[in-house]
């Protein structure tokens, strides 16, 4: 309910309670006030006008008034009450006079309190000046709160002085002197705490002065925060020149507090960005941040009951700050080995640190939890760089070159193998997978040793990373040179061995991997065998004997261009691969070339004696070369057209008379690699048809 109302239902009351003669004496009091009233208002208008609205010299104080208004203000609230307690219920009715009298008692009144409240705003702005020149900021920063719940009120008072032609100047000047109180303290506030910075050459130094009077500093300081000081200047040299330089670079501090006035702190450091290597330990980074907080620890002041200038600094750059110190400083202090973890005081002297950091008030231990994060997850980080080391030592080992090879199982013969199957034959391996098995067994022991079996785990994302990643980064040398290819093959076995002995120790689905590390191997090697087959048979579809008087010379130049193709697998393969992976597929490839050979002799539909003789003599350097591709002539039993081969050259220089012996009398010598009509369609094309033809033709059955 607002005054005016609460006044007229006071009025009321008057009415019913006073008497006609009360009402006359009531009436000559509030009569004699209001002239009082009337009077103090036009003397105090005038000191408004010139103060306010004329901007006149000022000749008079408000103190000069103050006083008289206070008693003014009394004596009309105490005859406000009066009347509130004699009026009756008659009066409202018998003496509308007196109402009005009242009313206009009530409207100067209102008046009188805006002019009252003027003179105190008025007193208050001569206050802040005399404060001012006495350089008493914590007086003047109380003197301007009292002033602003004056200018700022909502009350009726409030709202009538806030009409007043006067009201934008005094708030106008309230702020300036607002700024001025804000200009005085940070400039007084920059005497008592200084901050430089300079750079000589390539390096930084970066100076914090602090003034050793505490009282001067610490009442300048509340008094500048109290008075909405914006920090952020302060906050982001701290950040960019003192915290962030001494988190990420080799930095040196040095502490000066003998002198009389000030303690100084000086930093230096490189400018240049600095490898990860040469930055400060984490327990070198603590300590420094300390000095820094030590040095400006006068300053952490109470500005209220839940706010400290370090918290206010904090607010500022403590998500910077705790992010550059865990992703910067932290998670490069992981230790790298399980020895060095086990012995690691790293997650106590963070939890140390960070209830250093919220008893300084620079962070809020219940909301801002990265540090603690970093504790609660510490073990996890340490496992996760840990197995990532692992990782990336195995990738640099599988970038290596395949060809820098080592000779494995040498004393493993094939008496050995075939004796026990479990042993590793013989053969060609890249140094790169011993290093890699070499890693895997580490692995192998710091599991058993720690009882941590998710070390295993890595070694299997290993071996998948094996087969999957050395096709693609060696993948022109796989198709391209035979003996990478060989290589390759040997390495997958080897590993899939290792794997399968030491498949008790708990490796991960061992039987996938194995099965994957025989795949694997296998189809780049196919592929190289597929790719060389290719070659030859590229290379004998040149081979043209259908000229019935003579060879030529350019099949034998065929023929001793696939021998040589032959001989330089020889050269890569025989002493890479194990014997018996060797010895099959040199067969299967020959098995191919000879096949190749015997069909084009055998669809030849006309070979003249010159040029059977000649196709002997080719089939003799192939029979000839080829055994010298093997170690041992036992190696080639498994060349399944060899005797076919042989054969065809018997039979390119036999008789009809021989040839159809060895067919029907000779224990089936023929009969175990050719077909009857092969055999016809031979005498055919090497003999003229006669009847002795035709009886040997119809012998061969």
């Amino acid at each position: 309910m607002s005054t005016e109302v609460q006044f007229n239902n006071n009025v009321a009351k008057i009415t019913e309670d006073v008497t006609c003669e009360d009402s006359k004496v009531t009436k000559s009091t509030i009569t004699k006030i209001l002239s009082k009233i009337k009077r103090f208002q036009e003397r105090i208008r005038k000191h408004i006008e010139d103060n306010y609205v004329e901007f006149m010299p000022n000749q008079t104080s408000a103190d000069m008034y103050l006083d008289e208004g206070e008693l003014l203000a009394c004596e009309a609230e105490n005859l406000l009450q009066a009347i509130c307690s004699e009026t009756n219920a008659e009066l409202h009715h018998s003496n509308s006079e007196l109402v009005a009298c009242i009313n206009e008692f009530h409207e100067m009144y209102l008046d009188f309190r805006v002019s009252h409240r003027i003179l105190k705003v008025d007193d208050l702005f001569q206050c802040v000046e005399d404060a001012n020149s006495n350089k008493e900021y914590l007086v003047v920063l109380d003197h301007l709160s009292k002033l602003k719940s004056l200018i700022y009120g909502e009350s009726d008072v409030d709202c009538n002085f806030q009409k007043c032609d006067c009201y934008d100047t005094i708030m106008v000047k309230y702020h300036i002197q607002a700024n001025i109180l804000r200009q005085n303290l940070e400039q007084r506030f920059e005497l008592l705490v200084q901050f430089t910075e300079k750079q000589v050459s390539h390096s930084k130094y970066v100076t914090i002065q602090v003034s050793k009077d505490v009282n001067q500093l610490q009442d300048t300081v509340m008094a500048l925060f109290q008075a909405r000081y914006n920090p952020i200047g302060m906050c982001d040299f701290l950040l960019e020149n003192c915290f962030e330089p001494l988190i990420l670079k080799p930095a040196t501090l040095e502490y000066i507090e003998d002198n009389h006035d000030h303690v100084q702190l000086t930093l230096s450091y490189p400018l240049k960005e600095m490898g990860k290597s040469l930055r400060p330990s984490y327990k070198k980074v603590f300590e420094n941040i300390k000095f820094v907080l030590h040095c400006l620890a006068n300053i952490n002041v109470s500005i209220s009951n839940d706010q400290q200038v370090f918290s206010i600094i904090g607010d500022h750059i403590k998500q910077r700050l705790l992010s550059l110190l865990v992703e910067e400083c932290l998670m490069h202090a992981i230790p790298k080995t399980i020895s060095e973890f086990e012995e690691s005081t790293l997650v106590e002297d963070v939890i140390q640190f960070e209830h250093f950091l919220a008893d300084a008030f620079l962070i809020n231990a219940e909301t801002d939890g990265a540090l603690s994060d970093f504790t609660e997850k510490f073990e996890t980080h340490f496992r996760e760089q840990f197995n990532n080391k692992l990782l990336d030592s195995a990738m640099d080992i599988i970038h290596k070159d395949l060809q820098d090879m080592a000779l494995i199982a040498e004393k493993n013969t094939a008496e050995d193998i075939a004796k026990n199957p479990f042993l590793f034959p013989c053969c060609m391996v890249s140094k790169s997978t011993l290093e890699l098995i070499k890693l895997m067994e580490r692995i192998l022991r710091q599991s058993h040793d720690t009882d941590d079996e998710s070390l295993l785990n890595v070694i299997s994302v290993i071996l998948h990373s094996y087969v999957g990643m050395v096709p693609k980064i060696h993948g022109k040398l796989l198709e391209s040179i035979p003996q990478q290819s060989a290589l390759f093959y040997n390495n997958c076995q080897f590993l899939a061995h290792w794997v399968t002995t030491n498949s008790e120790k708990g490796i991960p689905t061992y039987p996938a991997l194995v099965k994957t590390l025989h795949i694997t191997g296998s189809k780049y090697l196919n592929t190289q065998i597929n790719h060389q087959q290719k070659i030859i048979m590229g290379i004998l579809k040149e081979f043209d004997i259908s000229d019935a008087y003579t060879v030529g010379t350019a099949p034998l130049k065929l023929l001793r261009q696939c021998l040589g193709q032959l001989e330089l697998l020889k050269n890569v393969w025989q002493n890479v691969l194990p014997d018996a992976m060797y010895n099959k597929i040199l067969c299967d490839i020959l098995h191919d070339f000879c096949n190749e050979i015997i069909r084009c002799v055998l669809t030849t539909e006309d070979i003249s004696a010159t040029v059977a003789n000649e196709l002997s003599e080719l089939i003799g350097v192939i029979l000839e070369k080829v055994p010298k591709l093997f170690k041992s002539k036992r190696d080639m039993t498994n060349i399944k057209s060899w005797m076919k081969l042989v054969q065809l050259k018997t039979i390119l220089s036999s008789s009809l008379q021989e040839i159809t012996e060895q067919w029907c009398e000779g224990a089936a010598i023929f009969t175990a690699n050719y077909k009857v009509e092969e055999v016809k369609h031979l005498i055919r094309a090497l003999f003229q048809n006669t009847d002795r033809r035709a009886k040997a033709l119809t012998s061969i059955n």
